[in-house]
C-alpha cells in the first residue's frame, strides 16, 4: 500500500496542499520550523487517527481557522482506498474510510501500517521505561487487536486499583476483583511482549549490522516483574499495604522495561550521537520488516530530520536498503538538499524532492523508474 495523493487544509502551518507522491522515496527539504515535520505528521495522522506530536486535536488546526481536513488516497494492489479526517473546533472529529464513518477509531488502526523515525525516538534510549513500553505496545497493537484490548483492560484495572489504594475504606473484595483482571490481562501481555522481543531481535541486529558495517554489536532484552516465580496476583496482594503508603500500584506489567545495549553496556552510557541514531534507525527498520512479514501490506516509512549526525557511509547504507524492494513508500524530511539529492541520484531509485517554506510545499525535482 502507498499514498498516491494527499490534500491538506488548515493542518498546523499548512494552510493548503495538494500533493501526488512517488510510490518509492519522497523527500521534503527546508529549514527548521517551515512545515516539513507537519507534512509527515499529517501522513501519520491518517494511519493512527492522531498526531504524533500533539495529542490535543484542536491545537492541530491552523491558528485563527475553525477546522482542518486531511484526505489521503491510497493504492493497494491497484485498489484505491479513500481515508478522510475532518475536525471542527468544539466538535467530534470525523474519520471515514471510502466515505463511511468508523464506529470506533480503533477499527482503523492497522489498516495503513506506518513506521515513524523521528528525533523524539532518542527518548527510547535516554528516557524512562514508559517510553520503551509505549514503543512496544504501539508496535504489537498494530497487528494484534487482542493485545490492544488486553492492554486497555489492564490499564483500566490499574486505574481502579489506584483509586482503591487512595480510598480510606477500601474493601479487600474489590481489590481481588481488579487484581484478578490485572492478572488475566497482564499474563497475556507479558506472553506477547516476550514472543515479540524474541522474534524481533534478529531483524534488529541484521539491520544494525548492515548500516554500521559490523562496527558495533547491539542487543535488546526484556525485563518484567512477571519473570519472577510468583504470579502477578501474589505480587499484588503482597504489595497492597506498601502501595497504600506510596499511593499507587508498584507491581505489574506497567513496570516492564527494554534494556538497550551495545557491546553489553547500556547504549545511553557509551553511545555517540551517530551510534544512537544508528541504533534507533535499525530498530525502526526492523519494526517495518517485522510488520511486513506478519501482514499483507508494506508499511509506509517516515524519516523525520533523523539523518543529522550520521556519516555519509551510514546514510548511503540506509538509502541502499530503502531502494530495495523489501521496502515500500518512504517519506524523508531533511535540511540538506544537496547531500540527499546526490545520494539519491547515485542510488538510481525513483524519488520526488519537495521544497518546503513556511507551510508551502512544491515539487522541485523527481526521478522515475
Amino acid at each position: 500500500m502507498y499514498l498516491q495523493h494527499l490534500t491538506i487544509l488548515n493542518y498546523k502551518n499548512i494552510r493548503e496542499a495538494d500533493l501526488c507522491f512517488s510510490p518509492k522515496i519522497n523527500c521534503f527539504i527546508g529549514n527548521n520550523g517551515v512545515g516539513k515535520t507537519n507534512l509527515l505528521d499529517a501522513v501519520y495522522y491518517l494511519s493512527f487517527c492522531k498526531s504524533h506530536s500533539n495529542s490535543i486535536d484542536a491545537q492541530n488546526i491552523t491558528h485563527e481557522e475553525n477546522f482542518f481536513v486531511l484526505n489521503g488516497f491510497y493504492d493497494k494492489e491497484e485498489i484505491e482506498t479513500d481515508i478522510y479526517c475532518g475536525l471542527k473546533r468544539r466538535q467530534k472529529k470525523q474519520f471515514k474510510r471510502d466515505k463511511k464513518e468508523y464506529e470506533k477509531l480503533s477499527d482503523h488502526i492497522g489498516l495503513i501500517p506506518l513506521v515513524l523515525v523521528s528525533p523524539d525516538d532518542s527518548d527510547l534510549i535516554s528516557g524512562g521505561s514508559d517510553e520503551r513500553r509505549k514503543f512496544t505496545d504501539g508496535f504489537i497493537s498494530q497487528y494484534d487487536k487482542a493485545y490492544l484490548n488486553a492492554l486497555l483492560s489492564y490499564n483500566k484495572a490499574v486505574m481502579q486499583r489506584n483509586a482503591l489504594i487512595k480510598s480510606e475504606c477500601a474493601d479487600d473484595a474489590l481489590f481481588d476483583i481488579w487484581e484478578e483482571q490485572m492478572q488475566q490481562n497482564g499474563d497475556y501481555i507479558f506472553k506477547k511482549r516476550n514472543e515479540f522481543i524474541q522474534e524481533f531481535l534478529p531483524y534488529f541486529q541484521e539491520f544494525h549490522s548492515f548500516i554500521s558495517q559490523d562496527k558495533e554489536s547491539v542487543e535488546l532484552s526484556y525485563h518484567s516483574q512477571l519473570q519472577s516465580e510468583k504470579s502477578l496476583s501474589v505480587l499484588l496482594k503482597e504489595s497492597r499495604q506498601r502501595d497504600q503508603l506510596i499511593g499507587y500500584t508498584t507491581q505489574g506489567i506497567h513496570k516492564d522495561d527494554l534494556e538497550m545495549t551495545m557491546g553489553g553496556i547500556p547504549i545511553k552510557r557509551i553511545g555517540s550521537q551517530g551510534q544512537n541514531k544508528t541504533y534507533l534507525i535499525a530498530l525502526k527498520l526492523a519494526q517495518f520488516d517485522f510488520l511486513q512479514r506478519i501482514g499483507s501490506t508494506k508499511p509506509i516509512l517516515l524519516f523525520d530530520d533523523i539523518f543529522d549526525k550520521l556519516d555519509t557511509h551510514r546514510l548511503q547504507q540506509i538509502i541502499l536498503l530503502l531502494k530495495n524492494n523489501r521496502f515500500g513508500q518512504v517519506f524523508i524530511s531533511d535540511t540538506n538538499r544537496e547531500h540527499i539529492s546526490n545520494i539519491l541520484k547515485e542510488s538510481g531509485c525513483a524519488y520526488h524532492i519537495y521544497s518546503v517554506d513556511n507551510g508551502e510545499i512544491t515539487l522541485s525535482e523527481k526521478q522515475e523508474d
